[in-house]
């Protein structure tokens, strides 16, 4: 029996996710891939969270952004984010490093304020997505400890 493919085992991952996050997700991969071509997917099945980081190189630290997969909800990182110009104030967090922004639908990734942020994030980025080639998608890691990729059931009511 030969391995799974890369695509066949991110296909597995996000199965283990509800329908609704995983056709999400799926959806914004789509739209990423469409963006960046020549990008390498670097996938990361963590404790938290799926991540799928979109870079350059198969080097993790160059990656510019990364598409995280929760249990409720999909977010983009901005890998390289410290520093980029957010005037509309959408991107989260206070890391040292990278910001991010929720993506309820992919329909968030054509609105302009965040289509500016990924260009300037590209723009800055130490090493530019190659002009030409095909993407590679590389299973990097895949945690032994996950939590749950579903959130809990609601109590059931009993009467």
């Amino acid at each position: 029996m030969s391995p799974a493919s890369p695509e066949d085992q991110l296909a597995s991952f996000l199965a283990r996710y509800t329908a609704e996050i995983a056709s999400l997700a799926q959806s914004i991969l789509v739209t990423m891939r469409e963006r960046y071509p020549t990008a390498v997917e670097l996938v990361y099945d963590n404790y938290n969270a799926l991540a799928i980081g979109f870079g350059p190189t198969e080097r993790q630290s160059q990656a510019i952004f990364s598409v995280a997969v929760f249990p409720k909800w999909v977010s983009l990182f901005f890998l390289q984010g410290k520093g980029l110009p957010d005037p509309d104030r959408i991107l989260q967090g206070s890391g040292s490093v990278a910001r991010h922004i929720r993506l309820p639908s992919p329909a968030r990734l054509d609105e302009l304020s965040v289509k500016i942020l990924m260009q300037e994030a590209t723009a800055r980025a130490a090493i530019p997505f190659a002009p030409h080639g095909a993407r590679r998608l590389i299973i990097k890691s895949i945690s032994a400890r996950q939590r749950p990729r579903r959130p809990p059931e609601a109590p059931k009511n009993r009467v």
